[in-house]
């Protein structure tokens, strides 16, 4: 059992790593409303359970997934509780079948970890070296539950802030697949 702290709707005194620093700058800059909490380590969607019950949300699942070759990358997003097919997602997208992306990738180009994945990223990809994918479920949610970038900060977003404010902040265009 996980500890949860308490909501907050500033972000955290201290801060952890270069992408939960801008993960707040851009939030702020862009006048992003959004309730958060801190954690013990989470890195299963089994461990965001009582993330989800305290902030009356579910959160999302983000993989980060790649070609054979390693030369194309996609953060794709998900609902936690919908298990991923490689093979209907490279489908959807008309391309090669894909496969996780390695601890060493995700902490070169997303600046993260395993559990701590998040549409944030796509701030530091400046280069827009990786595709972003949403499921259509998750652009139907209300709400957008994710990491901050860490895998003790979680946070509740409303989906359109995401959708409308973020990504073509970051310069990130979506794509959405069923």
């Amino acid at each position: 059992m996980i500890t949860v702290s308490e909501i907050y709707t500033r972000k955290p005194e201290r801060i952890e790593t270069s992408l939960q620093e801008k993960t707040y700058q851009a939030l702020e800059k862009l006048k992003v409303r959004f309730e958060r909490v801190s954690t013990d380590e989470v890195i299963t969607m089994e461990d965001c359970q009582q993330v989800n019950a305290r902030l009356k949300m579910n959160m999302v699942k983000t993989l980060f997934l790649c070609n054979r070759q390693q030369t194309k990358f996609y953060l794709f997003v998900t609902r936690g509780d919908k298990p991923f097919r490689s093979k209907e997602f490279s489908q959807s997208l008309g391309i090669a079948r894909v496969s996780f992306a390695s601890k060493e990738a995700m902490a070169k180009m997303l600046e993260t970890k395993i559990g701590a994945a998040t549409v944030f990223s796509a701030l530091i990809d400046v280069e827009n070296n990786i595709e972003i994918v949403f499921d259509q479920e998750v652009v139907d949610d209300e709400w957008y539950g994710c990491s901050d970038g860490t895998t003790t900060g979680y946070l509740k977003i409303a989906t359109k802030d995401i959708i409308e404010k973020l990504l073509p902040y970051s310069k990130h265009e979506l794509k959405i697949i069923e």
